[in-house]
């Protein structure tokens, strides 16, 4: 008996090597498994900085994935201004209870702009803070200081601005001419076009003594434009370059023959003609 006791004395100090050497591993994997989040978190930050306020206002640009870092202290509120017409889906926060977090709105009708308003209990807290709405997601690290608070902060949006830029010019080019510069007694329609009825069927082709138009339907903005070939007199087809104008394309020279073809397997194929000058134009079946 007493030599089962005096072997377990002995055994003892070894399990607790081994107890602290696996409570060390431990401790060491999971820094390491923490390591990378915590740097991707730092490099993901983006602080307040002097040339960014707006009078009391810190305007940062939005990014997808950006932690935005807001200063916040007690008895005061800060306000988060979303974008105008920006709808509020749901507000999460890590710290629920030290923290008051509200909602409020400014504006009517398109310039209705949602504000989350937050303040902590005291000073020396941190959580963070996720803004979900019918636009995007916003990650925000909150932190409180014992006296100083920013007032309020909005976004730019630069994509948005970017996307708006691009319509306003596709706006811009769909009203502007097919061609300026031209008169009606220019124009020669004695073109046919023949061949497959496919949605994007064209119309119409026509030209001014130098460049040759096709018009289209509606449907070629929806549907795949087919490429257009010059068929020469032994019925080789050439690929020739075109600008498409809106519904029409716009080859920079005059042809006998044109095929639109579109498809490999089963190819659609639309003939354009020009025939005699003097005879009207038609749209052959």
């Amino acid at each position: 008996m007493t030599r089962a006791l005096a072997t377990t004395a002995l055994l003892m100090p070894c399990l607790v090597l081994a107890a602290g050497s696996t409570s060390a591993a431990a401790t060491g994997n999971s820094s390491r498994e923490v390591t990378p989040v915590a740097a991707a978190n730092r490099a993901a930050t983006i602080e307040p900085e002097a040339q960014g306020f707006i009078n009391a206002v810190q305007v940062y640009p939005f990014a997808d994935g950006a932690i935005y870092h807001v200063i916040t202290a007690p008895e005061r509120v800060t306000d988060i201004a979303l974008q105008p017409g920006e709808t509020l889906v749901a507000v999460a926060s890590g710290d629920t209870v030290r923290w008051v977090i509200g909602d409020t709105t400014s504006g009517s009708g398109a310039e209705k702009r949602t504000h989350v308003l937050i303040k902590p209990f005291s000073a020396g807290l941190t959580t963070n803070l996720v803004i979900t709405t019918d636009r995007r997601s916003y990650h925000i690290a909150l932190t409180a200081t014992a006296k100083t608070a920013m007032a309020a902060l909005s976004w730019t949006y630069p994509q948005d601005a970017l996307i708006a830029l691009k319509r306003a010019a596709a706006a811009t080019e769909a009203a502007a001419p097919v061609a300026g510069g031209i008169e009606v007694e220019q124009l020669h329609f004695n073109y046919a076009v023949s061949g497959d009825r496919p949605v994007w069927r064209p119309f119409r082709a026509f030209d001014d003594g130098r460049q040759t138009f096709i018009e289209f339907p509606e449907t070629l903005a929806v549907a795949e434009a087919p490429p257009i070939f010059l068929v020469g007199a032994k019925g080789e087809a050439q690929l020739v370059n075109y600008r498409v104008k809106g519904r029409f394309y716009v080859v920079d020279r005059i042809f006998d023959v044109a095929e639109l073809r579109l498809g490999t397997k089963h190819q659609q194929i639309v003939r354009i003609r020009r025939v005699a000058d003097g005879a009207p134009s038609r749209r052959e079946s």
